[in-house]
């Protein structure tokens, strides 16, 4: 599913071993700190099914797109 204000704000899919999580790159950059155990690349992360989901990390990260895009 896409989540879309003013424009695409986030991106979730659903994988056999994983949830991509696709916020944009200047989201990635903005928490690689809190990414680093998690693979990520550019504008993308993946939540691997055999842990926990990190549903807070993921609500800032929505909160700081949707701070982007209303601006």
């Amino acid at each position: 599913p896409t989540f879309r204000l003013k424009g695409n704000l986030v991106h979730f899919a659903g994988y056999k071993k994983h949830i991509g999580f696709y916020p944009t790159p200047s989201a990635i950059e903005a928490f690689k700190d809190e990414l680093g155990d998690y693979p990520h690349a550019k504008g993308s992360v993946q939540f691997p099914l055999n842990r926990p989901v990190p549903y807070d990390l993921i609500r800032r990260i929505v909160q700081f797109r949707v701070r982007q895009v209303q601006g």
